[in-house]
């Protein structure tokens, strides 16, 4: 599906990306891991197209990604949806007027003028916001809901452009930690139930065991670890962050709550009811 061959990225004399290289055959969640600096989210950005690379191709599907301009271009950021960290929403905005942004790059200038926004559409925000389980909140303007809520509808606004890739950089870094679990246990729902590819870049080791099929460790721009989250052990995480022998998972640790999906399910009722 997706083939990253020697991807760099450089901002004058900075190397922030190194000869980044992988293979991702078929559609799985993987996370990339790594200390802050570490190149996670600009690796992101060029595979979405928002940052060009130096050097390197992008391949999905036998196309050429890193070539594509124009509309082109636009239809890949279709298929290759992003969900940033701090949620970029536009608060004032109603919850089912952010998602419907999700439709933009396929919309014309007139209709996105004017606001204006086909009946399937909306009805479909809807279906999403409801599976994402904050249906109640679609005519709230964004900027009433909580951290997590917000998250959410990001998600939703990505789910509306029907992507074939989730990105996703630093998802839960603003969350708590119940959350966090929601909004991960949503991207893992995405990739089991949609057959799409999630990659998300984490700042903790637990997320990353817990919900990932493969994880990428980045240390200095380049990959010093490709492998399965039982691989990950704790000399393993030593060197992808760089550190001594004093190194502690509990300070790479999110402590996501243990919470059954009965639980979540109760704690988006409660959400639903405020």
């Amino acid at each position: 599906m997706l083939t990253v061959s020697n991807l760099t990225r450089r901002f004058g004399k900075n190397t922030a990306v190194d000869a980044v290289s992988f293979e991702v055959e078929r559609p799985a969640m993987i996370g990339i891991i790594g200390r802050s600096g570490a190149g996670k989210s600009t690796l992101l950005r060029m595979l979405n197209r928002l940052t060009d690379a130096s050097e390197g191709v992008i391949a999905f599907e036998g196309r050429d990604v890193t070539a594509l301009r124009g509309a082109e271009k636009r239809a890949w950021q279709s298929d290759c949806a992003m969900i940033f960290q701090q949620f970029n929403l536009v608060p004032r905005m109603d919850v089912v007027s952010n998602v419907l942004h999700g439709t933009l790059n396929r919309r014309s200038t007139m209709s996105t003028m004017f606001n204006l926004y086909p009946e399937a559409d909306i009805h479909r925000a809807i279906d999403i916001l409801d599976r994402l389980g904050i249906a109640e909140h679609a005519p709230k303007r964004a900027e009433a809901l909580s951290g997590g809520q917000q998250q959410r509808v990001a998600i939703a606004r990505a789910l509306m452009q029907d992507p074939k890739i989730v990105l996703a950089d630093e998802p839960i870094a603003s969350l708590d930690p119940m959350n966090a679990q929601v909004v991960m246990d949503d991207l893992r729902r995405i990739h089991e139930e949609d057959g799409r590819t999630v990659i998300a870049n984490l700042h903790t080791l637990d997320t990353a065991r817990r919900y990932c099929d493969r994880v990428i460790g980045m240390l200095h721009g380049r990959v010093v670890f490709d492998g399965t989250p039982e691989q990950l052990t704790t000399g393993v995480a030593r060197d992808i962050y760089g550190a001594d022998a004093g190194f502690s998972e509990a300070s790479t640790s999110t402590s996501i709550e243990t919470i059954e999906r009965p639980g979540v399910a109760a704690i988006r009722q409660a959400e639903a009811a405020l």
